[in-house]
């Protein structure tokens, strides 16, 4: 991949390269309880495009996936790791995946569910983080349940316990970490849908911009180094996505 000085101003205004990180999904970047670290995938991820850039990198953390994708629409972070939606795709250039994960539901033990397609009936209420992947695409899907939302990802099953909804939906190894940690708990077989984890950058940056940040999502599946930061970082249950 060819980097002009065009394209580092693009990514770079200020010198060096903002990268919205969120919190939000532990799969992908998380917090170091003792060193107070951010780290994960995307963070490498990030990592690697400031080091090929040639600038330094600041990392802007969020607790919630709607704020990091605000703050690349706002032009306060350069690039940003979202899952692809319709909604977030005005003012945002989205490369195609990197990495998929599953999104599941979870129910209490003694739940009459059994199956997905269970979920979406008349006085079942399902929470969700707020401005989620799986929030916006259960707002278009889901036709008779009611949508409850909980302020972040991580909040989702402990506001769901704590209001007695019927069903949490979220990234599936999140509510599998849920089940083990707080027991009663089961998810549902299978998944609802698959989130397809990607790079963005402001629509103002201009297509070659978005052109060379394609590139490199997919020089960094081709590498092995995706597959290599997951393993790294211990991630199960999340696959790197196929090239583009």
């Amino acid at each position: 991949m060819t980097i002009t000085s065009d394209i580092v101003k693009a990514f770079a205004p200020t010198g060096k390269l903002r990268a919205s990180i969120n919190l939000g999904n532990p799969i992908l970047a998380n917090r170091n309880a003792n060193t107070s670290e951010v780290g994960g995938v995307s963070v490498d991820l990030a990592k690697a495009f400031a080091q090929k850039l040639g600038v330094p990198l600041e990392l802007v953390v969020f607790d919630a996936a709607g704020k990091s994708v605000d703050a690349v629409k706002a032009e306060q972070a350069d690039i940003g790791f979202f899952a692809i939606d319709p909604l977030r795709g005005q003012g945002i250039r989205f490369t195609a995946p990197y990495v998929l994960i599953e999104g599941a539901y979870l129910v209490r033990q003694d739940s009459p569910l059994k199956n997905n397609d269970e979920v979406d009936r008349q006085g079942t209420r399902v929470m969700v983080g707020k401005g989620s992947a799986y929030d916006l695409y259960l707002t278009r899907e889901l036709k008779a349940a009611t949508i409850e939302r909980a302020p972040t990802s991580p909040d989702v099953v402990p506001v769901f316990l704590s209001q007695g909804v019927e069903v949490a939906a979220g990234v599936k190894q999140q509510l599998e970490s849920d089940v083990q940690r707080l027991g009663g708990l089961r998810l549902l077989p299978g998944r609802f849908m698959v989130i397809q984890q990607a790079m963005g950058t402001p629509t103002s940056r201009g297509q070659a911009a978005a052109d060379a940040l394609s590139k490199f999502v997919e020089e960094s599946k081709a590498s092995g180094f995706v597959a290599e930061a997951l393993a790294r970082h211990g991630i199960q249950g999340a696959s790197v996505a196929p090239a583009a």
